[in-house]
């Protein structure tokens, strides 16, 4: 029976990969990956640098219709292509309603959205056809005249809409604490609406949002744990319960 959320399970097509000792295949988190699933309304990657849940993410996002550097699925700018093969190789199990809105956030190339959104607005329209400027849907004011965590903040409360999945690597990169507290409300908000979030972050702040799902990336696969179990709620509570001792210990030299 199909679920009804819009992303239930990613699975490897393991007998189709040509080798697991190439990138990406060879990375731990996607040698040892047979059958993901996620949750009807959040779910988490977190890992150290170059586990491989951003790589994770991507290749979901792709296999979903995105477009690789981000954006809708109607974005198709292609300003460097790095993106891996591994979304030819995942099968994503879908649920039997579809998704009204959808996007793809990526920390690293939302630059290059907001640049790709300034071109479309560039462009003249048909003749006797009026098309209101893609700007309005994320605010009516250039992302490029924000700062990074403003434009990141206007495109969640402006272009994000109910009935949608919505796919972050790293929101946080831009955020002081007090905005990634706003986007936990406006993520939650969101699922409330009928929304199903994918994010990959290292913040024990967003990765806070209560009932999730958290997979750690690992040189061991991939793992689902609990939120108090994260290296990330475990540091940081140590550092802000005694950061005297934390950084004597970090400063000292033998």
């Amino acid at each position: 029976m199909m679920s009804a959320q819009f992303a239930s399970t990613v699975l490897l097509k393991r007998d189709e990969v040509p080798s697991f000792e190439r990138y990406p295949f060879s990375l731990p988190a996607i040698r040892n990956l047979d059958v993901l699933e996620l949750h009807p309304k959040v779910t988490f990657f977190i890992g150290e640098n170059g586990s491989g849940k951003s790589t994770l993410l991507e290749g979901i996002a792709v296999a979903l219709g995105f477009n690789p550097e981000g954006g809708t699925k109607n974005f198709s700018f292609d300003t460097f292509a790095s993106h891996s093969e591994l979304h030819e190789h995942l099968r994503i199990y879908r649920g039997r309603i579809q998704p009204r809105n959808g996007f793809f956030l990526r920390a690293e190339s939302f630059y290059n959205v907001a640049t790709h959104i300034e071109k479309l607005d560039s462009e003249p329209s048909p003749p006797g056809v009026y098309s209101p400027p893609v700007i309005e849907s994320y605010g009516g004011v250039s992302l490029h005249n924000q700062s990074h965590g403003e434009s990141f903040l206007t495109l969640m409360m402006n272009r994000f809409g109910p009935d949608g999945i919505y796919i972050l690597d790293e929101p946080e990169a831009a955020l002081s604490p007090l905005r990634q507290l706003s986007i936990i409300s406006l993520i939650h908000d969101l699922a409330e609406a009928n929304c199903q979030f994918i994010i990959a972050t290292h913040s024990p702040i967003i990765m806070a949002y209560p009932n999730a799902k958290i997979y750690q990336f690992s040189a061991n696969g991939i793992d689902q744990i609990d939120y108090f179990e994260t290296e990330h709620y475990q540091v940081t509570r140590d550092f802000l319960t005694n950061p005297k001792r934390m950084l004597k210990v970090l400063m000292e030299r033998s």
